[in-house]
């Protein structure tokens, strides 16, 4: 189990935009005492640990972040400077020039001029999102095919596209590999400006862009098994999820069922209780045409003639009325260990549930659901004992364990949540 110090100094060291709290601005007036809280930690503290891992204060880092993004659109985009201003969390324009003056050495207008292969105006906005190689796009794209929500996702030909709901807003993203510039091309359609920085920053997490898969592998070669896993697949990475919630019910809907009969109900209740999507007309037809329902939809929900067990819709519920009333939330700033206490309090959600949760939508390394069937099966044992060697002989695995429960499932088919 890691410490709340030790934790900190992993996400500070590993990826300094985790603890930009909305990833909006939320920094410019110069406060660090809502992302301090919000880690239950003092803002000195939280300032020295940026200084030992980063050499730089919180307010230097978020500043940067935003200017790099910035200076992303600036090269890959045609959008005009108040856009870019505005997606980029700056209050105004002039404190956006100014900053990026101060960086760059030249103001925003003149980089642009400076370009030579324009792209052309579109309202179809494209970022190009670089990975840490090697990187296995096949097995994400497959293990996101197998679970992707009918009416809601799609993985079609070396495509992912979704509907997503952001800031009041209705869109689809769509996320293809490049993998000679050894980057992820997010395509956004339909989504204003202004949310393009938290956008992006949950697709990279969603794709698991920034893992360090060097120090994953020097871990996990250890084990003869990984080792040979790793050999056929390098690259390893833990696919995360558009939302939280969404991907509880999808995991609650997946207890002792197959992956598919899981997908097959969460497209019948996206079907029944999900908005609906009106896709742009830079798509072209789809088979993409509601929103998730949210917890509100749902704590209220139902489900009859669906195909879900009286329990599970239980289970669906009061998962959804913790979330509106704010005794579950899904923050990646907040301890693993207390997530899970907090989903594993409510009745019908057990360890299994807790961990995959944890490893997916908080994008917790070290997850492990040590219960789960194609884990057991993956190392040739089963059982309540089974369950024991398995726990002990992950212990060697830490603190990458999420990342070898993928290359166990992948070892085995219709397996993994």
């Amino acid at each position: 189990m890691c410490t709340r110090n030790s934790r900190l100094e992993r996400i500070v060291d590993d990826g300094s935009a985790r603890l930009v709290p909305d990833r909006r601005g939320a920094l410019d007036d110069g406060s660090i005492e809502q992302p301090a809280d919000r880690l239950g930690v003092t803002s000195r503290h939280l300032r020295r640990l940026f200084g030992k891992h980063l050499g730089a204060s919180p307010l230097a880092v978020a500043h940067t972040q935003r200017l790099h993004f910035a200076k992303r659109l600036i090269d890959e985009t045609d959008l005009p400077m108040n856009r870019i201003c505005a997606a980029a969390g700056y209050g105004s324009l002039r404190r956006f020039n100014d900053a990026f003056q101060n960086t760059y050495g030249r103001a925003p207008r003149e980089l642009r001029k400076r370009r030579e292969n324009r792209m052309a105006v579109s309202s179809v906005l494209s970022v190009r999102l670089p990975w840490r190689n090697p990187y296995d796009w096949d097995g994400i794209a497959a293990f996101l095919a197998g679970r992707a929500t009918p009416g809601v996702e799609l993985v079609q030909g070396d495509s992912y596209l979704r509907t997503i709901a952001i800031d009041g807003q209705v869109g689809v993203i769509e996320c293809r590999a490049d993998e000679a510039r050894n980057c992820l091309l997010l395509s956004v359609h339909g989504v204003a400006t202004q949310s393009l920085l938290p956008l992006v920053q949950r697709v990279r997490e969603m794709f698991d862009l920034d893992a360090p898969v060097n120090d994953i592998s020097a871990v996990l070669a250890t084990d003869p098994m990984l080792a040979a896993l790793l050999s056929a697949r390098p690259g390893i990475h833990v696919p995360g999820a558009w939302d939280g919630f969404e991907l509880t019910v999808r995991a609650i809907l997946g207890q002792q069922v197959s992956v598919k009969a899981a997908t097959t109900l969460a497209g019948r209740i996206a079907r029944r209780y999900g908005d609906v999507a009106v896709i742009p007309a830079t798509l072209g037809p789809l088979d993409l045409d509601r929103t998730f329902p949210t917890p509100q939809k749902l704590a209220r929900a139902q489900f009859r003639d669906l195909g879900i067990v009286t329990s599970r819709a239980d289970t669906i519920r009061r998962v959804a009325q913790a979330v509106c009333n704010g005794s579950l939330v899904f923050d990646n700033a907040q301890q693993p260990d207390e997530f899970c206490r907090a989903l594993t309090a409510i009745k019908g959600i057990g360890d299994w549930t807790a961990q995959y949760v944890a490893m997916r939508a908080l994008k917790h390394p070290d997850a492990f659901p040590a219960s789960d069937l194609g884990l057991l099966q993956a190392i040739g044992v089963s059982g309540a004992s089974g369950t024991k060697i398995l726990r002990s002989r992950a212990e060697a695995w830490r603190p990458w364990r999420a990342y070898a429960a993928l290359l166990l499932w992948s070892s085995l088919s219709n397996s993994g949540g």
